[in-house]
């Protein structure tokens, strides 16, 4: 099969970095997006990396662009990059209630939104939009209520896409994951509260990053067409809907 060009935002540590390190491995060119300059662990040769605040609707349009003209244009595209604040109702004065909406809607929604529009200026027959969203859209977030809104509409949006972009060919879907064990939880995990979170699944832990990329993977594939308009639940029997 012939390399794939793959945009994966968010790719600098956990869930994006093991998405980008799948696609490598696989035999794809990748473009690896940050906000700021990192050590990716890519291959130096056939791969990419670019920068920009997503939250800017012109840095998304940048980053988009240069992937494309670094990888030659672009075959997949991973929507992975987010951010999760804490805002409990209760907890917050006015201000930050609304900064937090504000900036959780912006990268988590409205980002997702605009790399969609300008990957469809580059995405031909076969290409493929991949979005990452969560448990939350459909379990709820009470501490983190925006997070929580932000899925669920990307989820809609997911469809909406995949209807849209069919018949230029292009594969829109999600894949959904609970609790996944990224460095950024590993303190969390490490505490009582660990086991807690644990149990929430039938078989007793949390997903791997790995896992979440073995899916992206699937779902970015020729075989995969018919999957547009998915969305993946991968939360391990925690949460049915």
């Amino acid at each position: 099969m012939t390399a794939r060009r793959v945009l994966i935002t968010g790719a600098a540590r956990g869930i994006g970095a093991a998405i980008a390190q799948a696609f490598t491995a696989a035999g794809d060119r990748v473009a690896v997006h940050g906000r700021t300059p990192a050590d990716f662990g890519l291959p130096a040769e056939g791969h990419a990396v670019v920068f920009g605040d997503l939250s800017d609707p012109d840095a998304v349009r940048t980053v988009v662009d240069r992937a494309a003209e670094a990888l030659g244009g672009l075959d997949v595209v991973v929507n992975n990059a987010a951010v999760y604040i804490e805002h409990k109702i209760l907890d917050v004065n006015y201000e930050e209630w609304q900064r937090a909406w504000h900036d959780t809607l912006a990268v988590d929604l409205l980002a997702p939104a605009n790399v969609c529009w300008c990957a469809a200026r580059h995405l031909g027959q076969g290409g493929r939009i991949i979005n990452v969203s969560s448990r939350g859209a459909y379990r709820g977030e009470p501490d983190h209520p925006a997070y929580g809104a932000s899925k669920a509409a990307l989820n809609s949006m997911t469809q909406s896409l995949a209807r849209a972009l069919a018949p230029k060919g292009i594969a829109v879907s999600a894949v959904a994951p609970g609790f996944v064990a990224t460095d950024l939880v590993a303190d969390l995990l490490a505490a009582p509260e660990g086991d807690a979170i644990r149990a929430q699944s039938p078989f007793g832990r949390v997903a791997t990053p790995e896992e979440i990329a073995a899916a992206v993977l699937h779902l970015a594939s020729p075989q995969a067409e018919w999957s547009s308009g998915a969305i993946l639940d991968l939360n391990g029997a925690s949460y049915f809907r």
